[in-house]
């Protein structure tokens, strides 16, 4: 929703918006540009009246500026709507999808086509991600150009409209991470999230193309009745696009091969077979739309991440702290594992505020214990919000706790960020690493923590 407030400022519109509470890096981006998010909800921010009202999908029945809208018959409208009928028609939308490594796929496609662009391979891109990408410094840019790649988010689009967003982009080409269980909130099953994808497979033309990661069935299934052409990425022999010769690192290195032949030899300065991975994707959908191997290779070397995923917040006294937006047990499992290959032999310590829809619910609570088993320590905040969720669904972070405490992991559970940061700033030493897990503000514990040890004798 910041993005889109910033591309139609671009277009010449005043912009105005409100928020629960806004925080960074999105709150800061919004300020940049002159757009100050007004907090909290309050019908007064729609006087006077707008032309067009946008509603996020995190807005549902009786947020008083719903209410105000309904009552007074405001013109209104979606986020992803409003992207496909101002920005999408007459260019070549580029959807990265999947369950996870959207934001990131997302943004090192962007790079390899700004980097192709400045290389004279390639048109300039237009991009919408759903973070900050640091190569940028925003999440997104317009341009007059033909490709535009966006980030495809599976959840619901608005409390109108049900269906995910991405249906509204009709991708050209498209990219399909993972599939599996997530957004508990709005999804019955797997079968209803792989039902999603497959409707979004079914919008790609004949001319299209969708790259699709071969290491789960889930996503074979979802693009098994595609009608356009599909390529399979991952370290399988039969893969068509294969990372070999993996090697493990806070800088990782692989040789990619295309249907079997030397493609380029590729190196990220990301940690962990995920984000290799993710690499992979955007790198064979750059190449199918013509972007050359060696703009491929530059890009990639020079990729600078994207805040809040495996960000470095803070080092102080010899410890290290890690901002990520984990959503889901997988990301945690390989947030963990990435930051164990950058950091080896150091202590490793995961503080976790559930607060996606998913992970505040026990859907997944055998899952959450394994993940977190890879830490050496395990700080869990309480439930963001858990009187919204009902009894018998909520997430038990006690349960969680005693769990791997019998496994051996250290683990404790303390209300808020202002508790965790009095009880786990005078135990850390030189050497650790702390890895703060959440996908919201976490009561501004990334800065609170470094500014406790700061304070330390």
């Amino acid at each position: 929703m910041a993005s889109l407030a910033g591309m139609l400022q671009g277009q010449g519109h005043r912009v105005t918006g409100s928020d629960a509470v806004a925080y960074p890096p999105m709150s800061d981006q919004l300020r940049a540009m002159g757009i100050e998010p007004m907090q909290p909800y309050n019908a007064a921010h729609l006087q006077p009246a707008p032309d067009l009202v946008v509603i996020g999908n995190a807005i549902s029945r009786g947020n008083v500026e719903l209410e105000d809208v309904l009552d007074r018959r405001l013109p209104f409208t979606s986020m992803a709507a409003l992207i496909h009928d101002e920005f999408l028609r007459g260019r070549e939308p580029l959807v990265v999808t999947g369950t996870h490594g959207k934001t990131t796929t997302t943004s090192m496609l962007a790079w390899i086509y700004e980097v192709a662009s400045n290389n004279g391979t390639a048109p300039a891109p237009s991009f919408l991600i759903g973070g900050v990408a640091e190569n940028f410094g925003t999440s997104f840019h317009v341009r007059d150009t033909k490709p535009f790649i966006l980030e495809g988010d599976e959840y619901d689009t608005a409390f109108f409209d049900k269906g995910p967003k991405f249906l509204h982009y009709f991708p050209q080409a498209a990219i399909l991470t993972h599939v599996e269980f997530d957004h508990a909130d709005i999804y019955a099953d797997l079968a209803a999230v792989k039902t999603a994808f497959k409707r979004l497979v079914n919008l790609i033309p004949r001319s299209g193309r969708l790259v699709a990661f071969d290491g789960s069935a889930n996503v074979t299934e979802c693009c098994a009745r595609a009608f356009c052409p599909v390529e399979r990425y991952g370290f399988r022999d039969d893969s068509h696009w294969q990372l070999t010769d993996f090697k493990a690192g806070a800088v990782s290195r692989w040789t990619l091969l295309r249907a079997g032949k030397h493609f380029a030899d590729l190196e990220l300065p990301m940690a962990g077979e995920h984000n290799a991975l993710n690499a992979t994707a955007a790198a064979a959908l750059a190449a199918g739309q013509g972007v050359d191997a060696a703009s491929i290779a530059e890009a990639l070397r020079t990729f600078r991440s994207v805040k809040r995923r495996l960000e470095v917040r803070a080092e102080v006294g010899g410890i290290t702290v890690i901002d990520d937006f984990a959503h889901h047990p997988t990301a945690i499992r390989e947030t963990l594992r990435a930051l164990r290959g950058s950091y080896p032999g150091r202590r490793l310590i995961a503080v976790l505020e559930p607060r996606s829809n998913t992970l505040r619910r026990n859907v997944f609570e055998r899952e959450l214990i394994e993940s977190l088993a890879l830490a050496d320590e395990v700080v869990l905040a309480a439930v963001y919000q858990s009187e919204n969720i009902p009894e018998g669904e909520r997430l038990h972070p006690q349960t969680v706790v005693d769990a791997l405490n019998i496994a051996g992991v250290p683990a404790q559970l303390l209300a808020d960020a202002d508790a965790i940061t009095v009880a786990l700033a005078p135990t850390l030493r030189e050497g650790d690493v702390v890895a703060v897990l959440s996908n919201g503000g976490f009561g501004d514990i990334y800065n609170k923590l470094p500014v406790a040890l700061r304070g330390r004798s």
